[in-house]
């Protein structure tokens, strides 16, 4: 027998407290035990793991929060259970330390069925708000853009819609960006003009690729925009921690313009890369344009020289917990995370929220009359106002200015702007409204690149979205763009790579269920026969199709969002059934296994059905056609079991066109210049 002392350990810090390992069985590795301390007024970590855990208090008293906001208090003697993967932090409201003693194991079992994802349930509150980053107006919309936040965002609201949930596309024009003013310049254009050209031409690249929107917010022209944008940055300055603050900048050595953004460019302070002002689209670090290696002013081509100037300005390190703990709670990629690290680590957290520039917002100080609010926060207000617009068209009374805590968001952006998104805004939403804690999944895509460089606006290096997008053409440009979108690295398009995809989707999708409407045209009048004998190949199949359905609807969800993973299992249900009616060929047409034939077709019917309500979000086109081709209408509710298609449904597939061969004899352009 052993005793272990609590005064006789040694602890060390593990989760933000002091544990200490205890050798109870050194023989037996699947259970561990140790003794915790928590000091007065101290916390865990927020955490996370795979063990199940049993502890018990045995001095003190606490608040366990739970991974659903729960709390509940604890004291000498209770006993606590946590599951694998559930969130729980064992919070110290005493005045003496907390000691617990605790058990932890793994168990395949258990930590299996905790992993399963939680069939997806309808659910009409709360509303869930998807941001897709609002596109600058210097430019038409290219496949670069497109196969990021746009797409990915449009996907994402379609499914959570089809889960009978309240969710909506918010996006718009941000025509205040200091790129407006340079496109101006090169087109001998007001920026007002620049802006409403390309806003107009944005929305319809975005309906050629049937990306609906609930909100498009055109930022020079939304009624109340600007007044309610100055009302929030009023709200911040009242904070006192954003202030105006006197800070080096760069300026033009010739004009003495102020450089920031495309006006200035250099290498990277951090990493050294090729960067314009103010972010890094490498590594995603902001700089303050002065501080760049080598730098060059754009306007003259001369050395910026350096100035000081006083802007409004935000310390982010003040803002630590409101930015970091989100990212650790939510979903947020492990890159999203290691950057708000690092940029929070910096010596210089101070960033410029004001900029001077004759086109935007401008303050209400009359002290700097000439500065504006800098387009990238005013994009945080921006959002909540879309959220106000929405609900005044659906008779929702929500307030730009009045967040509320059960609004769900979810942000779709490319990692070059990872640093406004995850970093930026929810320091200023902190400062704004302190009472609120917005819940924030982040979906971040890496950047999708033409022969191997990145896809460019301002160097007119692009596969516009306009050049291979129409209503024959949208949904093998919207599977391909899930196929090959950068996801957890940059990726490469071509026009091979996609007159490929149309190909596969014509000969193998098209030509598979061509055959099946034959087939039922020529053995069953037409219509869909009922399932007569079951073999255990044709179970099996079942089992396949259920495997698919359940696959897809996770890979759908926030949690696991992944389109290039959408993509490959939808197309591998395609490949699974072309395995399964070969095999099943050689009884086709023997009189003495008819019945088992009716189970192969109607088991194919049902592997369409599932195709066309998998591709519901994905490729709308398509799913409604194939949907119509097998009787029925369009999908509205997300299948929660694969099923067999209604017996007599009317089919009519054998001659019916899903895709289009245009893409492969199209030529393209890669240099065309989309001036206006």
């Amino acid at each position: 027998m052993k005793i272990f002392r609590q005064d006789e350990q040694v602890f060390t810090d593990i989760f933000g407290i002091k544990m200490a390992s205890l050798e109870a069985f050194p023989d037996v590795d699947r259970h561990g035990f140790a003794f915790g301390i928590i000091a007065a007024g101290e916390a865990t970590d927020f955490h996370r793991h795979d063990e199940c855990e049993a502890f018990t208090i045995l001095q003190g008293s606490g608040i366990l929060e739970a991974d659903d906001g729960a709390t509940a208090p604890v004291n000498q003697g209770d006993f606590i259970a946590a599951p694998p993967f559930e969130k729980h932090v064992l919070r110290n409201t005493g005045d003496t330390p907390l000691l617990f003693a605790t058990v932890y194991w793994r168990d395949g079992a258990t930590t299996a069925e905790a992993t399963k994802a939680t069939a997806p349930q309808a659910d009409t509150h709360p509303p869930c708000f998807v941001f897709s980053t609002p596109p600058t107006p210097n430019g038409d919309l290219h496949l670069g853009h497109l196969s990021g936040p746009y797409f990915g965002a449009d996907v994402f609201t379609r499914f959570q819609k089809l889960l009978g949930r309240q969710a909506f596309h918010i996006t718009g024009s941000d025509d205040f960006q200091s790129y407006v003013i340079a496109r101006g310049k090169q087109m001998n254009k007001t920026p007002q003009e620049v802006a409403d050209y390309y806003a107009s031409e944005i929305q319809d690249t975005l309906a050629l690729l049937d990306v609906h929107l609930d909100q498009f917010t055109i930022s020079s022209h939304a009624p109340g925009y600007q007044e309610g944008l100055k009302q929030f940055f009023n709200r911040l300055i009242a904070s006192g921690q954003i202030k105006k603050t006197l800070q080096p900048a760069a300026f033009d050595p010739e004009t003495n313009q102020y450089l920031y953004e495309c006006d200035i460019s250099g290498r990277c302070p951090t990493c050294g890369s090729g960067t314009g002002g103010n972010i890094c689209e490498e590594c995603g670090q902001p700089n303050l344009a002065y501080d760049l290696i080598a730098p060059v002013s754009n306007v003259s081509g001369g050395h910026p020289i350096t100035a000081q100037c006083e802007r409004y300005a935000i310390d982010l390190s003040a803002f630590s917990p409101a930015i970091l703990e989100p990212l650790k709670e939510f979903k947020a990629a492990p890159r999203i995370l290691s950057l708000a690290t690092k940029v929070l680590d910096r010596d210089e957290t101070t960033i410029p929220i004001t900029h001077p520039q004759p086109w935007g917002v401008t303050t209400d100080d009359p002290e700097i009359p000439e500065q504006v609010i800098w387009a990238w926060p005013e994009m945080s207000y921006g959002f909540l106002y879309g959220i106000e617009a929405v609900g005044k068209k659906i008779g929702q009374n929500w307030d730009a200015l009045s967040p509320d805590d059960n609004w769900r968001f979810v942000h779709f952006f490319g990692y070059d702007n990872s640093f406004y998104h995850a970093i930026l805004y929810p320091a200023l939403y902190k400062a704004a409204f302190p009472d609120w804690a917005p819940k924030i999944d982040y979906q971040v895509n890496e950047f999708y690149c033409l022969g191997g460089e990145k896809f460019s606006t301002s160097r007119r290096r692009a596969v516009w979205g306009k050049e291979v997008l129409s209503e024959e053409t949208v949904d093998c440009v919207r599977f391909h763009l899930a196929l090959t979108r950068g996801e957890v690295e940059r990726t490469n398009f071509s026009i091979e790579a996609l007159r490929s995809t149309n190909t596969h989707l014509i000969e193998t999708w098209q030509a598979w269920l061509n055959q099946l409407g034959q087939t039922v045209s020529r053995k069953y009048a037409g219509v869909t026969p009922d399932a007569g004998d079951w073999s255990l190949d044709h179970k099996a199949f079942l089992r396949t199709l259920e495997a698919c359905r359940t696959e897809v609807s996770a890979l759908y969800t926030s949690e696991g969002f992944s389109l290039n993973q959408v993509g490959r299992a939808i197309n591998q249900l395609v490949e699974d059934t072309a395995r399964f009616v070969a095999a099943q060929s050689h009884l086709m047409e023997d009189e003495a296994f008819a019945d088992r034939a009716r189970t192969t077709v109607a088991l194919q019917l049902a592997a369409a059905l599932l195709l066309a309500d998998l591709t519901a979000p994905l490729m709308p086109r398509f799913s409604a056609a194939l949907r119509a081709g097998l009787g029925c209408d369009p999908l509205e509710n997300w299948p929660q079991v694969v099923e067999l298609l209604p017996v007599g449904n009317r089919i009519d597939l054998a001659d019916r066109r899903f895709f289009s061969p245009e893409i492969g004899n199209r030529e393209f352009d890669m240099d065309r210049t989309d001036a206006a």
